[in-house]
């Protein structure tokens, strides 16, 4: 076989590496969002879900920005985006090592870690989620209610009856007012 002939017998291969690789890093990138980079639900449940069977002392937290609507309509997207971004990072940088964090959409976010003992804990988290985020040189107020869950709670370790026990706790959180954690 000459040289010609190996070249050609290897460009098709070398076109579908090419193509594997890209569809490779686009689907890791549909399990990101684009904004916070944070997972996104479907990215997130898989790993939530793994983690919550291995994981005795796990912690399913819900996060849902108090009256964002009103910081778009007031200061418009560029300062929600920047609000959802701010959020996003202080609910990572919670989790640190230990744990993911997700926007599920909107202005709602999730987060699983494996040991709450490995954090600065839920009264921390809420400070810190409560703290302003500056845009543009405005000083936007942000405040968010909290939901959780300890997988202890739960009879059987689903991540679907702890997000439900979070969510909960979060609407208990908001009938309580603004700057809750239940």
């Amino acid at each position: 076989m000459d040289a010609v002939t190996i070249a050609a017998a290897g460009l098709p291969a070398l076109g579908w590496a090419l193509h594997g690789g890209l569809l490779i890093r686009r689907l890791a990138t549909a399990r990101r969002d684009p904004l916070t980079g944070l997972h996104t639900r479907a990215g997130w449940t898989a790993r939530a879900d793994h983690l919550m069977t291995r994981h005795a002392n796990a912690l399913v937290v819900l996060v849902d920005l108090d009256d964002f609507k009103a910081i778009n309509d007031t200061h418009g997207h560029a300062a929600g985006d920047t609000v959802l971004a701010a959020t996003a990072d202080r609910l990572s940088t919670w989790c640190g090592r230990h744990g993911i964090a997700a926007r599920l959409g909107g202005d709602e976010f999730a987060a699983i870690v494996t040991d709450p003992g490995h954090t600065a804990g839920l009264p921390a988290l809420r400070a810190a989620l409560d703290e302003p985020v500056t845009h543009h040189g405005h000083t936007l107020r942000v405040s968010a209610s909290v939901g959780h869950c300890h997988r202890a709670h739960l009879p059987l370790p689903a991540l679907t009856d702890a997000l439900s026990a979070a969510d909960k706790s979060m609407y208990a959180a908001k009938g309580h007012g603004r700057r809750n954690t239940h």
